[in-house]
């Protein structure tokens, strides 16, 4: 089952790529969020990749506990979420070994403009986090509470260095703007959660255009854009839509189903730990 999911997921990405449109980039942060309407909580990033717009979402049968009902021709979409397992198995010796299994698994939802007869629940300016001052503190206290050595210096590099432990950036007026500038800070900034100290996602083998390398960019696009999403910066500026650069992920994608959705789950545990919240167990 989840190896069809993540077919399913991987398809339709695949799709808005090669419609032009960078899934992980998403036209509407500084908007909202995409959120359950019964829990409040927001969709994974990886979920809102795969919903149309910010708002409320619910499952049909929500809608109908509620009393009211799906207009009638609307289409549901797909969100994933994992489900945890506990299983025993024995090792060599015949001891029984208590593991937990990830389980991925999907149901479809209705954004609430598709529905009629229920209320929105949403409250004007209900954000977490909303503005870019708000974002240089949690940066800030990030590099410090993590020990990373942070410069901004003239030049034409943004980069982050494992070897010692370093983000590099050019000055922030050398940036046609503000939102810019923090998109390419994010980006650096989910690298460092990589390094061996930390989440381990980076490896002194890593070399620029092979595999791993790939990979951890596709973590660190969408680590950055899901922070980008999280402080209220609109992205629309800052969107790279060349043809190759498309390209290239449509390649990698079709290469590897699982890509996208292990990129997703380890760039959220990547802005989770830049913003001190409970980083999950399942990879």
């Amino acid at each position: 089952m989840s190896q069809k999911i993540h077919e399913i997921v991987t398809n339709k990405i695949i799709e808005e790529l090669e419609k032009g449109v960078i899934p992980w980039h998403k036209p509407w942060s500084g908007l909202g969020r995409c959120i359950n309407y019964k829990s409040r909580k927001s969709y994974s990033f990886l979920n809102e990749m795969l919903l149309h717009k910010p708002g409320e979402y619910l499952t049909f049968k929500q809608v109908e506990e509620l009393g009211g009902k799906v207009l009638k021709g609307e289409k549901a979409s797909i969100v994933t979420f994992w489900k945890i397992l506990p299983v025993e198995e024995r090792n060599d010796k015949g001891e029984v070994i208590k593991k937990k299994i990830p389980l991925l698994r999907y149901y479809n939802v209705f954004h609430l403009d598709q529905t009629e007869g229920i209320q929105s629940k949403v409250i004007e300016n209900d954000k977490e986090f909303n503005d870019i001052q708000c974002a240089e503190t949690v940066t800030s206290d990030y590099f410090t509470k993590h020990k990373i050595d942070f410069m901004s210096v003239a030049g034409n590099r943004a980069y982050y260095s494992p070897a010692v432990d370093r983000v590099v950036m050019p000055l922030k007026k050398q940036f046609d703007s503000e939102n810019e500038y923090y998109n390419v800070l994010f980006h650096e900034t989910v690298h460092s959660t990589g390094h061996s100290s930390r989440l381990k996602r980076i490896t002194d083998t890593s070399r620029f255009g092979d595999e791993e390398y790939s990979k951890e960019e596709l973590v660190a696009e969408i680590g950055a854009a899901t922070l980008m999403n999280t402080f209220g910066i609109d992205n629309s500026s800052t969107l790279k839509n060349s043809v190759a650069y498309i390209q290239s992920w449509l390649g990698a994608l079709r290469n590897d189903k699982s890509l996208i959705i292990s990129a997703s789950s380890r760039a959220g545990k990547a802005v989770n730990m830049i913003l001190e919240k409970e980083i999950e167990e399942y990879e």
